[in-house]
Parts: C-alpha cells; structure tokens; sequence
C-alpha cells in the first residue's frame, strides 16, 4: 500500500514540477506534508531533509557567492571583457572566466553577475547579445559539475549517496570528466552553436530597441482616439504588430466585440516596445501616473530602463500593488516582458516571475538603488557600480580557503564552508541580514521538502521496482547500456521539471539498478550528476536558460536548436567516459 501511495505522491509532484501550478518549494513541501500525513514516512524522515548536510552546504554557498557578488569580487573579473573588441576572442573569454567562477559560485549567482556585463559589452560594440548569451548559460551549467560545490544537485546527490550507499565524492572527483564536458562545450559553441545561434540584434538600434516583446497598460484619457470605438476597431489606426489583449475597466477585463471603449478604460498592449510607443501616440493614450507624488521634480532627466526580476529574488510571486513598487524603487513600470504573455489583468495584479523584464520609467538618480538591490538586474549599459577593492578581495580569500581547507582533507566541506561563512561575518564583508538575504530560501526549501521523497522511494521499494523494469528493458545490453538510459531518463526529466527532484527520483534508482546488476553505483551517480546540472533543450530547465532566454530575446525554438545536439553530445560522451574514470 505504501507503494502505491509514494507512486501517486511522485506522479502528482511530477505533473505540478512540470505544468508550474505552484512554485517548485511549495510543490516540495507539499510532497514531505502528503508523506508524512499518508504515513509512508515517520515524522524525523519528513524533516530529515532540513538537518540534510546538502541542504546546510547550500545554503552556506549561497553566503559565500553572496558575499563576492556584494562586495564586487566578481564584477571585477567581468570588467576583462569591456576591453575586448574582436567578438570571436570576446566570447572565447566570457566561457573561460564563467568556466573559473561557476565552477565555484552558484551558477545563477554567475549568470547574473556577468549578464549585465556581458550585454554592456556587447551593445558597446554593436553585437547582437544573443550571440553570446545562450553561451553564457550553457557553460554556466558545465562549469558547475567539475567540483563537488558547483551546483546544488552535486551536493545533494553526494549527500544521497553517503545515506543510502554509504559513497560519496570528493571535492574534485567529477572534476576530470567535468573538464572533458568544458572542453566539448567549448569546441560546440565556438563552432556549431556560432553558426546556430540567432541575431536579434542589437539594443539601442532601430532593429532591437528594446528586449522582446512587452504588455503595457495604457490609460484611455480624455480626447483619446479610441473612445466610442469597438473592440475590433481599437488598433484600426495601428499597425498589424500590436495587439489588443484586453480593455480593462475598474480592473476587470470587458468581454464581448460589441464593447465600445470610455474614457477611464485601460488598454492592455503587446507588442514591440517601439510599436506601443507610436501606436500610444497616434491614439491619444498615455500611461497612467497611478501615484502623482512619484513625479519629484519634474525637470529631473527621466530614463527608461529594464530590470529583470533575478532567481531567489523578494519579488518572486508578489504583485506590482502589493510590494508599493513604485514607492519603493521610485519608478513607474511601463511595460512587463516575459516568456507568456498572454496577460489580461492589470499589470500590478500580475504576479511576478524569475525573468520577468520590467521596463521601468524612473529618474536618473534612482538607478544606483536599482543595481544594489539583489533582487533585480538591472539590464543595461549604463557603468556599474563601484568595487570595494578590500572587501572583494578579502572575500575571494575566504571563499579560497574555505575550498583549501576542505580540499587538503582538514575538515569536511560542510564544516569549512560553515567556518567561511562566520569569517565572512566576523569581518564584516557581510552582516548578519545580508547573510539571511543572500540565501535562496526557494532552493533550501525546495531540497528540504523532495529529500523525503527519495527516502520513500528506497523505503517502500519503489525503486526498486522502477530499477527492475529498467534492467529488464535494456540490462541485457549489459552496464553500459543501463547507464546510458539512467542519463537519458535523467536528462529528459530535467527538461521539464526542477533539476534538483529529477536528482532526487533518480539517485534511488540508480542506486537500486547498480545493486541488481551487482556493480559499484559510483558511476551510475554520476550520470545523475551531469544529467541533472547540464539542461539545455529548453528555456524553462534551468534558471539560467530563464534569465538569458528574456534578456537575449530568444525563441523557444533556439533552445532547441542548438541546445538537443549538445544533449545528445554529452549523453554519448558521458556513456563513453564514465565506465573509464569510474570503473563499474
């Protein structure tokens, strides 16, 4: 019976991972909560996952990228690319620099130190940006599995394995095949992928004024063109590249093609920020003040800037009404871009999302507070902020011994990294809140609440019986042939839903598949590994594809493109290698 229950936990979880009804740490603890209330696991197993020594790990890297992101260290090493002019030599060092950091760092806590670096740069020099950006996210995920510490799923199955198989890895053990996958994706993207990847031009051009395509809510004034029309008849002035997505009255979308439009109404647009802007102007619409005491002085130079809503960040979930967004960042959002747009309430009724592009209308004095705040990215070329020289390098110089001193074997990582994060306070290259700010909690929780799954999944011989079926399906091909469909099994799953629950329903089965074949496990764990951290077939596998697939106007289709032949790459080097560094 508690079979089944923990199947129809795992099917419900997947199907919530995949469709995003809820946020992946809500989904997570609502996989513990079922669990533990079905009774397939007992009270300390359901809260095993926050005393979990991957979870306290990532938290405290969190920290340790926090405080180099904070203090400047990594902007520092970003300013190398401004002085490159040749774009072929521009992209080659962007790779190796995110390959130095990511391997270390976060990696979203990477892409989003270098993203506004990396679109600086380029719109300095006229590239189009997404010539570089889907670069940026793929070796961002390969860097992350050449050390132990270089992305969550890494820890998370190393603490796994040590609890169930009673193996773990070392600091550096995936770091000889991680550096193969380096070096492939490398070679990929300065050939192959520079061919495939797209020219959405460049911002600030005629082509490219602004990132993708936005909704903007327009206000019906008086004297407005549109007045008395019907619905069909709004955009009959207006060209064939904006649309009408809905008219909004008292904050309620109007149905019916008979409905003529009254002053007061609000317009929800989509289109080409340069096509809302003329189509705004020959209708007589304008954009609605909401808050006139936001105007300041009104002789102060105003800017259009894009923001992007970063991972891990506080505006995840709430509303544009709800925070006092304008209040509190003194700006005006004009217009909200992001992979759906298919919006048909007010635009500060809409709850936001990772990579949600805010262009925002704000006073020149107010940017400096945008770009410190870490919840947003700030998406232009306008100069960053000051390194703190001190601070930066006495960050780095934590981080590096916290790595060292695990890495000579003094103490475990979990131990040294904890150490580093007392330092980092100690002497004051962070307080205590920055501390509690830098940590994704999403993630913690998120690890928190699917640790119990696979618990349930060895306990109730669930994987067992998914590691049966799969020894029966393809185990006659012998070990080899089994480990290839354990990464592909891994791979596709990543691709819809969070990497670190594929890692969690796969490990026990990986587990459970290299003990009936009678073989050591190490290497079916590490096809684990590479699988889950490195997604690249679609925008939504991996935060990282997220944030460059807003920020370089990509298509669905692009990631597809040029992101399957590299899965397909890495899967058959992977099936190759393993078994040669990691012997069954």
């Amino acid at each position: 019976m508690d079979l089944w229950l923990t199947l129809a936990v795992m099917a419900g979880a997947v199907f919530l991972f995949v469709t995003e009804k809820l946020r992946v740490d809500v989904v997570a603890l609502l996989v513990a909560a079922s669990l533990l209330v079905l009774g397939v696991v007992s009270l300390p197993e359901a809260l095993s996952g926050f005393s979990n020594q991957a979870t306290v790990m990532v938290a405290a890297m969190f920290v340790l990228s926090g405080a180099l992101q904070r203090n400047g260290a990594l902007i520092a090493v970003g300013d190398l690319l401004a002085r490159i002019r040749w774009p072929w030599l521009f992209l080659l060092v962007m790779m190796a620099l995110v390959t130095c950091v990511a391997a270390f760092v976060n990696n979203t806590a990477t892409v989003a130190v270098f993203l506004p670096l990396v679109l600086a740069a380029t719109t300095a020099n006229r590239w189009a940006p997404s010539k570089f950006l889907i670069p940026l996210s793929y070796m961002s995920q390969t860097a992350g599995v050449c050390t132990l510490i270089g992305t969550s799923t890494n820890l998370l199955i190393d603490s796994m394995a040590r609890e169930t198989a009673g193996i773990g890895f070392t600091l550096f053990e995936f770091a000889p095949l991680g550096i193969v996958f380096v070096g492939i994706c490398v070679l990929y993207l300065m050939t192959v992928g520079r061919l495939l990847l797209p020219d959405r031009g460049v911002p600030g051009s005629e082509s490219a004024d602004h990132i993708g395509r936005y909704v903007a809510e327009l206000l019906v004034d008086d004297g407005a063109a549109v007045i008395g029309r019907r619905r069909g008849e709004v955009l009959a002035d207006a060209g064939d590249d904006v649309a009408l997505l809905a008219i909004l009255r008292n904050g309620v979308a109007m149905r019916g093609q008979d409905l003529k439009v009254e002053a007061g109404d609000r317009l929800l647009l989509r289109g080409l920020w340069q096509d809302i802007e003329a189509t705004r102007k020959s209708l007589k619409l304008k954009f609605d003040h909401v808050a006139r005491d936001l105007d300041g002085d009104v002789n102060a130079e105003r800017l259009h800037v894009e923001t992007m809503v970063a991972p891990g960040s506080h505006l995840i979930g709430n509303t544009l009404a709800g925070m006092r967004f304008g209040h509190t960042y003194r700006a005006r959002v004009h217009g909200l871009h992001r992979r759906q747009l298919g919006i048909h309430t007010p635009l500060d009724q809409v709850p936001l999302h990772v990579g949600d592009v805010l262009l925002l209308d704000a006073p020149a004095k107010a940017i400096a507070d945008l770009r410190i705040d870490r919840g947003l990215i700030v998406l232009g070329s306008r100069a960053q902020r000051k390194v703190d020289t001190t601070k930066a390098t006495l960050s780095a110089i934590v981080m590096a011994a916290a790595i060292a001193v695990a890495a000579l074997g003094w103490t475990s990582i979990v131990a040294s990294a904890l150490l580093g994060c007392i330092a980092l306070v100690v002497l004051r290259l962070l307080d205590p809140d920055e501390a509690y700010e830098a940590i994704d909690w999403r993630v913690i929780l998120l690890l928190a609440g699917i640790i119990p799954l696979g618990i349930a999944l060895q306990k109730t011989g669930g994987a067992a019986l998914a590691a049966n079926q799969l020894i029966n399906l393809v185990g006659h091909y012998g070990p080899t042939a089994t480990l290839a469909a354990v990464y592909l099994m891994t791979s596709t799953l990543t691709e819809f839903m969070s990497n670190n629950a594929s890692a969690v329903l796969v490990v026990p089965i990986a587990i459970a598949t290299a003990d009936s074949l009678g073989v050591d496990p190490k290497p079916f764990l590490i096809a684990v590994a590479f699988a889950a951290s490195t997604s690249f077939a679609t925008p939504i596998s991996y935060q990282t594809n997220t944030m460059v697939y807003t920020a370089g106007n990509y298509r669905f289709s692009d990631f597809v493109k040029i992101g399957m032949p590299l899965n397909i790459i890495f899967l058959i080097t992977a099936t190759l290698l393993i078994p040669r560094f990691f012997p069954f």
